[in-house]
């Protein structure tokens, strides 16, 4: 075969492939729908998860049911996603900390979700708000930190490696001060704990803190996220509290699917989620949870968690997170 016959032969089958792709595009879904979530209903990602889903329903033709499977750290339903048919109608809503975290705590299973999940998109952001028990005697992050350096002090989150786990410890390695960690099995527990008086503080979900904040049973001293939060704008961000204007804790919700997914099924989701979380009923409905709708393309996820991977890496290390 001659150059130019195998230039023709290669222009033929990039053809083939290009209309395959656009076949299954098309062809998308030819089912209904199934989006797991980690959480139980009613928190931040399951809302999230049906905010989306009704939206992204109506603009494919096809019902998408949202399934609840909580536990391991949002690894069963990550775990169930990566092993469903890659055609794109099993997909997963998952905190940033499957990626990040949960690849090295929990090391013994056949999943892992670097390996096994394609990044579609990042749908939304979000942070924690620190609060303290008025009686542990802190109203700001400065008067915590110093008491935390007097004497032993103790702070809840809803589990080992998630968000307020890591909130936490990156305040204390910000700061150079040591508190217990007290995990719980979940956000609600924890914040019972901490509204007990049983646990002096805690990094937790904004939503389920707040309502305890303006009634006076807890006090916030600072959220996560350098932009702060739209539901508590008088709380004082970590940043400023610190004085450390770049410190940025927040957390992702991201959108994925098995690997092996087509590329062009991918494509089309990520249009349909960047397009969804533009809808200005969309981005209202989110901020009333204090989440930021993202909407971003599959190569900024993925740039986004491996900056994300490189940063929580060596704070997993020092924590000597493992499964149990």
């Amino acid at each position: 075969m001659t150059f130019s016959h195998l230039l023709r032969a290669l222009g033929s089958a990039g053809l083939i492939a290009l209309a395959a792709g656009a076949v299954h595009a098309q062809a998308w879904p030819a089912k209904p729908v199934r989006l797991l979530v980690g959480s139980p209903p009613g928190g931040p990602s399951d809302i999230t998860a049906r905010t989306f889903a009704d939206q992204l329903g109506q603009r494919i033709g096809q019902p998408v049911v949202v399934e609840n499977r909580p536990g391991a750290g949002n690894n069963l339903a990550a775990g169930a996603a990566a092993r469903a048919e890659p055609d794109g109608t099993t997909l997963v809503l998952s905190p940033d900390t499957v990626l990040t975290v949960n690849p090295l705590v929990y090391t013994s299973g056949d999943f892992n979700a670097t390996r096994d999940l394609v990044n579609i998109s990042v749908i939304a952001s979000f942070s924690q708000m620190l609060v303290c028990n008025p009686s542990a005697g802190v109203r700001t992050v400065a008067e915590l930190t110093a008491k935390a350096r007097a004497g032993s002090m103790m702070y809840a989150s809803g589990g080992p490696g998630v968000p307020g786990h890591l909130a936490t410890e990156m305040l204390l390695e910000q700061t150079g001060v040591r508190m217990q960690h007290v995990p719980y099995r979940g956000p609600a527990p924890a914040t019972q704990a901490v509204l007990a008086g049983e646990v002096a503080c805690g990094f937790l979900a904004t939503p389920t803190v707040l309502p305890h904040v303006k009634s006076g049973r807890l006090l916030a001293l600072a959220v996560s996220s350098q932009a702060g939060s739209a539901l508590a704008p008088d709380v004082p961000t970590l940043a400023k509290a610190l004085n450390q204007p770049d410190l940025d804790v927040s957390f992702r919700l991201v959108l994925q699917a098995a690997s092996g997914t087509p590329p062009a099924i991918v494509a089309e989701i990520e249009k349909q989620s960047a397009a969804i979380m533009k809808l200005p009923a969309v981005r209202d409905r989110l901020k009333n949870f204090d989440l930021t709708a993202v909407g971003s393309s599959s190569a900024q996820a993925q740039q986004v968690m491996n900056a994300e991977m490189k940063r929580w890496e060596p704070v997993v290390k020092r924590l000597g997170l493992k499964s149990e």
